[in-house]
């Protein structure tokens, strides 16, 4: 049974390629983890143990899958076959809400979950716990809207939106690009939706930065470029253009590091670490504290993942951002609109050569300031409206519940004394 006075938030990140849905789902848990609160983390991830876990925030690992097309996943690490992975997936997670009795459940990105996973819970919830809330996060840009909509109707995901969800909350600017009208979402879905405004990131103490200055031997005047491609799977074409520059016969005097993330396939990562260690560039295939790295940097080459994206305008640094196009549209989209705004510089994939990356870096790091000054400008509001909403939530709890009555008010929602 719940303590009283303790309130509890599930949260489900599905996780099967990449890391930007658990990475944005450990900010918002670091956030809102405050005294009487209790967070657990329902996850497939397999680096969800690398990251710090700070108190009063927990991890429940289901079984790891692994995309290999749109509509095809395998297991990462166990040796049974997709479906038999899929069940025990489906019946941890609702064991986990039986068990931990939510009175948030916040799902990440994916309204059904892997291949429907959680509308067991969601019904659970709606008929044994109708009082909690269920919240759907979306990023600000899916995919292009021709491809969500027909996905969306195909999959039946406006019905579960409906059915399903208290709340839509939508981890962008409406202003920037509006999935209301890009997704063709009808006004009962819409009325649940709240414009968050972008999810910030916690930037690095200034000692953290200084110490990585020193474990990485750099100069005060030496001027830094940090590759990422968040988690790797398709970064190779990337990290090899970027490489053949430095291999030129001229190559440029910034010194570089680059983190491939731990899903570039082996061989293509061993390739790129003794290709770096020729050139005496220091390289990582995993890097805990990526916000530090970003800090210590004069300008990041990126794929243009929504939270690197976010880490980066965080704390200001000038990107290039070179977005991949398959097999979503995503990451161009959000490049595109945010150049328009000034704050990054854009390379299509089309156009990634050695020759294109020297060029848009050099104009990066001669004249960074008009990017850092459209940075500074940049709204990230996403974590005070999420607090909002969640306190709205508690308060909630001190009404009467109609389907019980005559019961007392939960304790949930009483105000914590410190």
């Amino acid at each position: 049974m719940t303590q009283p006075g303790i309130y509890n938030i599930l949260m489900y990140s599905h996780d099967t390629y990449g890391l930007g849905h658990l990475r944005r789902t450990m900010a918002i848990a670091d956030h809102l983890r405050q005294r009487g609160v209790n967070i657990l983390i329902l996850t497939g991830s397999s680096l969800a143990g690398r990251f710090e876990i700070p108190d009063g925030v927990d991890f429940v690992r289901i079984p790891g899958m692994i995309k290999k097309t749109n509509e095809e996943y395998l297991p990462l690490s166990i040796k049974i076959n997709a479906r038999h992975a899929l069940n025990i997936r489906r019946n941890i997670i609702v064991a986990t809400a039986k068990a931990f009795q939510p009175h948030l459940f916040i799902v990440d990105k994916a309204p059904m979950g892997l291949k429907r996973e959680v509308i067991p819970t969601l019904k659970w919830l709606k008929r044994r716990l109708p009082r909690t809330r269920t919240i759907l996060g979306l990023r600000d840009i899916m995919d292009d809207a021709a491809s969500t909509i027909r996905d969306w109707r195909d999959k039946g995901v406006y019905e579960v939106l409906e059915r399903y969800y208290a709340e839509i909350w939508v981890y962008g600017d409406q202003q920037f690009y509006d999935p209301i009208q890009q997704y063709a979402i009808p006004d009962n879905i819409s009325a649940k939706m709240v414009f968050t405004g972008y999810i910030p990131r916690r930037a690095p103490a200034a000692a953290a930065v200084a110490r990585a200055q020193r474990e990485e031997r750099l100069n005060p005047c030496d001027r830094l470029v940090l590759v990422t491609t968040g988690g790797g799977g398709d970064g190779y074409p990337l990290m090899d253009a970027y490489l053949r520059m430095l291999e030129a016969d001229d190559p440029p005097a910034y010194r570089s590091i680059l983190v491939s993330g731990p899903f570039m396939p082996r061989p293509r990562r061993e390739e790129i670490a003794r290709r770096a260690a020729q050139l005496r560039v220091r390289f990582y295939h995993f890097y805990r504290r990526m916000e530090t790295l970003i800090g210590l940097s004069d300008a990041v080459v990126t794929m243009g993942g929504y939270n690197t994206v976010c880490e980066i305008l965080c704390q200001g640094r000038p990107s290039l951002v070179v977005p991949r196009e398959t097999p979503r549209l995503e990451q161009r989209i959000r490049a595109e609109m945010f150049c328009r705004q000034g704050l990054v510089e854009f390379l299509p994939w089309a156009e990634l050569s050695p020759a294109t990356l020297r060029q848009r870096l050099d104009r990066l790091l001669d004249a960074p300031e008009p990017y850092r000054q459209a940075m500074a400008r940049f709204p990230f509001s996403g974590l005070s409206v999420i607090s909002e909403r969640v306190a709205a939530f508690r308060q909630d709890l001190c009404r009467p519940d109609p389907t019980r009555p005559g019961a007392r008010p939960d304790p949930a929602c009483l105000p914590i004394v410190e």
